[in-house]
């Protein structure tokens, strides 16, 4: 599959590939967002997924991939520090917001400055149309997170400080997905970067949750919590996993862009499964986010 993978990179093919890839990580994003923000304290959620993909990672990373070259033992270090803060930036966003009201800025603020990223580090460059999406996607994402600050009656009291941190959690997300990106690029096997990532990344929340967990007056049942763990482990492979690959096989700057569609699929999510209201003008505004992706794709 590597050679398979290396030879669509730079094609038609490849481009078509990345685009089914970025799209199905929207979708897969927007689940595994909501399974953080769900029932279970998000701070024990995240430890349980994280938990999970590494236990699962480890096997392969140590006994069936290639280990990564020694020159890329700091490139690891910095994804791992980029990745626990945007995990404890979200966490605190999840604690202070309601997943519809937050999820969008979220996601929204990553692809502007992503695609500034892409510019500088990969020589990627959008042409006016493209440009053109981009503002219509950042316009109707704030245009959301103004209208929520405005008229969301839930958890009013710690709104404006969870859109604060819902800003800073997309400006991880930028760094994560362009430093990402050129990992899975300088790594001559991506699947050894993949694996070597997951179980580097599984190792730090697991503990922040058991300390957490110890200081609880009443912390839930263990079960239902590893459930959650490994479920969102496994969403959390074809989620990240897919844009990783297709960041390699096509443009950064579009991987990114199309992938935020996810807030689509997250305010369907919050409506049917957690029971969050979202009225025809959020509806509207999600729709431009949409519509902001798709001339980005077409424009380019």
């Amino acid at each position: 599959m590597e050679n398979w993978i290396r030879g669509l990179e730079g094609t038609e093919a490849g481009h078509t590939l990345a685009l089914i890839l970025a799209l199905s990580a929207a979708a897969l994003h927007a689940l595994f967002g909501a399974l953080q923000k769900g029932r279970h304290d998000p701070w024990l959620s995240r430890g349980a997924i994280d938990l999970a993909y590494g236990l699962m990672a480890a096997p392969i990373a140590l006994f069936v991939v290639p280990w990564p070259e020694p020159e890329l033992i700091p490139l690891f270090i910095l994804i791992w520090a980029i990745h626990v803060g945007y995990k404890t930036s979200q966490a605190f966003t999840y604690t202070l917001g309601s997943y519809t009201v937050v999820y969008p800025v979220v996601r929204g603020t990553g692809p502007l400055f992503t695609v500034i990223g892409a510019g500088i580090l990969f020589g990627e460059h959008f042409n006016w149309v493209q440009w053109v999406g981009v503002g219509l996607l950042v316009s109707a994402i704030y245009g959301l997170g103004l209208y929520n600050l405005r008229h969301w009656q839930v958890d009013r009291d710690t709104l404006k400080p969870a859109l604060a941190m819902a800003v800073l959690t997309g400006l991880f997300v930028a760094a994560y997905t362009t430093i990402d990106a050129y990992g899975i690029r300088a790594t001559p096997n991506p699947f050894t970067f993949l694996a070597w990532f997951f179980m580097i990344d599984g190792l730090t929340f697991p503990v922040v949750a058991f300390i957490r967990y110890r200081r609880m007056e009443n912390p839930p049942d263990l079960g239902p919590l590893a459930l959650r763990g490994f479920i969102g482990g496994i969403i959390a492979y074809f989620s990240f996993g897919s844009i990783m690959l297709a960041t390699r096989l096509d443009d950064v700057g579009e991987a990114a862009v199309l992938r935020e569609t996810s807030t689509v699929f997250a305010a369907l999510i919050g409506l049917l499964v957690l029971g969050e209201r979202t009225g025809p003008r959020r509806v509207v505004l999600m729709s431009l986010i949409a519509l902001g992706a798709v001339i980005v794709e077409l424009g380019g």
